[in-house]
């Protein structure tokens, strides 16, 4: 009886291993090890495409300079345009003038825009150099973008 009570529990054990086996296999031939990491692998990757990316940080760094400069452009055409126009030219050309600003004004509020939405963006935030604003104003004439 003892030798058969133990072939019994031999092959459950060998049943439970053989099951465990099983389901390791299809596990891994239906990709559910790759289901449960996929959270953590892709929050490694993000992080290495950006804030672990050299090429990432320099680019970022260089934006907010690249936006900031964008909108000192803008602001600086707005001036040339506005003494040009106070300088009574002739109907036709001051109606060219005034689109003229209009245009001007539509770009500098997109440098801010792009550069404040930038500017709140966790992975991007790091890289805001000590010396520019952390936000444009859109309402200022003047914009500095270092100290």
């Amino acid at each position: 009886m003892f030798k058969e009570g133990s072939r019994v529990f031999g092959y459950t054990i060998l049943g439970i291993v053989a099951l465990a086996a099983c389901s390791l296999v299809a596990v891994f031939a239906f990709g559910g090890v790759s289901q449960l990491t996929a959270p953590f692998r892709g929050e490694t990757d993000k992080k290495n495409r950006t804030v672990g990316s050299g090429a990432f940080r320099l680019s970022a760094y260089e934006e907010f300079f690249d936006l900031c400069s964008a909108t000192q452009t803008a602001e600086q055409q707005l001036k040339a345009l506005n003494e040009e126009l106070d300088g009574k030219p002739s109907e036709d050309r001051a109606e060219r003038i005034r689109t003229s600003i209009t245009a001007v004004k539509a770009s500098r509020a997109e440098s801010i825009n792009t550069y404040n939405s930038k500017a709140g963006q966790e992975h991007r935030e790091a890289f805001l150099d000590a010396d520019l604003p952390y936000r444009l104003d859109m309402t200022a004439q003047e914009t500095k973008c270092a100290a």
